[in-house]
């Protein structure tokens, strides 16, 4: 399925399937492709740092869940309805996020480039170390991983992504995206 190019339906459909894959998974103690991170932690690592960003870029509230630990279905499922209810607000189109590190961007834009892009991506991350599905839109991860290697000096430098890991040129846009990143995309999951 073509992702659509607009947020508030991107994130529908990106965090659509990260639920899917939340409540397929069985052990959350599962390790993950992120070194030293869990299955919990990739949930954990998704609810945690988009309240403060939003927070402090837009004077924005999300829903507060249950903490990933205590139940990690329902933190995610809080927190992902409460960034859909944000992108589906028609006032969210007059509004505006500040960050030292993105400048100012329609609150729509910073969530869809910071924050689903980022769903998208741990979505594999999730899925290998739970053995599910782990296919992700090809033409997504083109695009992303377009953009991202025009801005590879800084994205290195803030300390996000791993070390690149070197796969075939002509490997898939999954495979480049997930070897830029830093992830092994022959890691052998569970």
């Amino acid at each position: 399925m073509a992702l659509s190019d607009r947020p508030a339906e991107r994130h529908l459909q990106v965090a659509g399937l990260f639920t899917a894959r939340v409540r397929g998974t069985r052990s959350w103690d599962a390790p993950s492709p992120v070194a030293g991170w869990t299955a919990r932690d990739v949930v954990r690592h998704l609810t945690e740092w988009l309240p403060g960003f939003l927070a402090s870029g837009v004077g924005l509230e999300l829903p507060h869940g249950p903490s990933v630990d205590e139940d990690p279905i329902a933190a995610w499922q809080v927190q992902c309805d409460g960034v859909q209810a944000v992108l589906d607000d028609p006032e969210t189109a007059h509004r505006e996020l500040t960050n030292p590190h993105i400048g100012a961007l329609p609150l729509a834009t910073a969530i869809d480039r910071s924050y689903t892009a980022d769903v998208f991506m741990h979505t594999w991350d999730l899925s290998r170390a739970t053995g599910q599905d782990d296919r992700l839109d090809q033409d997504f991860c083109a695009q992303l991983l377009g953009g991202m290697e025009q801005m590879e000096e800084a994205l290195r430098a803030s300390g996000q992504y791993g070390t690149r890991v070197e796969v075939p040129a002509d490997a898939d846009p999954q495979t480049r995206l997930l070897g830029f990143i830093g992830r092994d995309p022959s890691w052998p999951g569970r």
